[in-house]
């Protein structure tokens, strides 16, 4: 259970990360807040030993048989013991952004090409894949704080997204428009700045942009590839410049130069002012808070950095995490935890030791979230609608089971601290560990009277076995606990 810190710093790891270690709080405690947004940002230097860990004592569990590049369930798990042990927790932040920012669902590609490969495009390592595929998230998290331009190209010719939104097949005779239509939408620009004809001209810029097989047997794979036969070499034009000449047009020129074409799309894209506006607007909610309206001086500087540094996305987060509205004592615990970010943040305050990972992925599931399968190309909705009746009892029951595997470890914690002495010392100990906004005298008292009941109080290890899951599990469970 984590030691009491500085509620600017337990701020600053629930946003920027998944809650916080005990180790992870020594490595800030000494820190500025300049300091703090500097390790988490400049992580390059870190190690990224974490997949190392995986079935080592002293870390969370995984099932047995584990097969990450191509059994779906082990790839959540996989990822699920990245974000609680990672020392670059950011990294995992955003790759999380970024795979909810291009959703991209398992189930479809798995009707398409089979569930093996279905998981390998989306999650393989290069390094552990027989023919070296990198799935998506490996390309994500690669890029987590890189160039957008760089992020989009990536995402233009990733093979998963390529079968995801039908870019695989995409040719002069039919262009496919569902990529088109989402690059603007969702990825860049977002509702409204575009036009149906834009939808249009964007689908025939990307004919050609398949998928070919390379290699043969174990070594085979699917990989991005140009198709000079299937592009369209006509004139495409768009509602908004293209050119910073501000030419709208992207004009004709040989098919085997036609790969071109959707590069040139993608650089107008990157550099058109509603495209820091959009991202801004999803990283402040993202970062800083789901209630109130959205500064539009904030959204002002944020495009301005992210002008300046050429679509740094590093530079932009440093400005987010460092602005003063994200700061702002307002902005604390004003964001609904998604599923995966209470499974995580539960099991790094209350404990890992003896649980396995493949047992949070029913509860996730339960409370309406699936690694590798959000629901639609928009996403999983986040905020309320994450609170649904069943949703709510499936988090109250996963943090009552964590904190029922856990009764020995807390026991044994909280024996080796003054906080058994009396029921409040130990519920100041609780309260500590699972940080939330502030409970109310009443709720309080009947914490404390839950503490006292049945039996006076001895601190006994066996009478910790029983009271302080339970107490962790009323904390846990408190709608305090669902906001980050």
């Amino acid at each position: 259970m984590a030691l009491p810190i500085d509620r600017q710093f337990e701020h600053l790891l629930r946003r920027a990360g998944f809650g916080a270690r005990s180790d992870e709080l020594d490595s800030f405690r000494q820190l500025s807040i300049r300091g703090a947004v500097a390790l988490l940002t400049d992580y390059d230097d870190i190690p990224d030993d974490v997949d190392e860990k995986i079935g080592q004592p002293g870390y969370a569990a995984i099932r047995a048989g584990y097969n990450p590049t191509t059994i779906i369930g082990d790839s959540r798990q996989r990822w699920l013991f990245r974000m609680v042990h990672t020392n670059r927790p950011l990294q995992e932040k955003m790759t999380l952004f970024w795979h909810n920012h291009f959703a991209t669902a398992y189930s479809k590609l798995a009707g398409q090409i089979g569930g093996n490969d279905a998981a390998r495009y989306l999650a393989a390592k290069a390094s552990e894949d027989p023919a070296g595929v990198r799935g998506q998230l490996e390309m994500l998290r690669d890029n987590a704080l890189g160039n957008f331009r760089d992020i989009l190209v990536e995402i233009s010719k990733d093979v998963a997204m390529l079968y995801w939104l039908d870019g695989f097949n995409n040719n002069r005779l039919r262009p496919q428009e569902n990529y088109a239509r989402e690059i603007m939408e969702l990825f860049t620009l977002g509702v409204g700045k575009f036009t149906e004809p834009d939808v249009y001209a964007a689908a025939r810029v990307f004919t050609g942009w398949n998928v070919g097989i390379e290699g043969g047997g174990s070594s085979s794979r699917r990989v991005f590839q140009y198709r000079s036969q299937n592009h369209d070499t006509g004139d495409k034009t768009f509602s908004f410049p293209i050119y910073k000449d501000g030419s709208k047009t992207i004009r004709s020129r040989p098919a085997a130069d036609g790969m071109q074409d959707g590069l040139d799309f993608i650089e107008a894209l990157v550099a058109h002012p509603e495209t820091p506006r959009y991202l801004g607007a999803k990283l402040y909610r993202f970062f800083i808070s789901e209630t109130g309206n959205i500064d539009e001086r904030w959204l002002t500087r944020i495009s301005r950095v992210y002008v300046q540094s050429q679509y740094d996305m590093r530079a932009v987060v440093r400005a987010v995490l460092l602005s003063g509205e994200f700061w702002d004592r307002a902005s604390y615990f004003s964001r609904y935890s998604w599923p995966v970010e209470f499974v995580v943040r539960s099991i790094k305050d209350i404990g890992w030791r003896g649980f396995s990972l493949n047992d949070a992925l029913g509860p996730l599931n339960n409370m309406g979230q699936i690694l590798y399968d959000p629901p639609d190309v928009a996403g999983w909705e986040p905020g309320r609608a994450w609170f649904s009746t069943g949703a709510m009892l499936a988090r109250m029951n996963f943090a009552s089971v964590l904190a029922a595997n856990q009764r020995f470890n807390l026991a044994t914690a909280a024996r080796s601290t003054s906080a058994w002495n009396s029921p409040e010392s130990l519920l100041k100990y609780v309260l500590e560990g699972l940080p939330r906004p502030e409970f109310d005298t009443a709720v309080r008292g009947e914490l404390l009277n839950y503490l006292r009941s049945t039996t006076p109080w001895t601190g006994s290890l066996a009478q910790l076995q029983v009271k302080l899951p339970g107490l962790v599990r009323l904390v846990a469970n408190s709608a305090e606990y669902q906001f980050v």
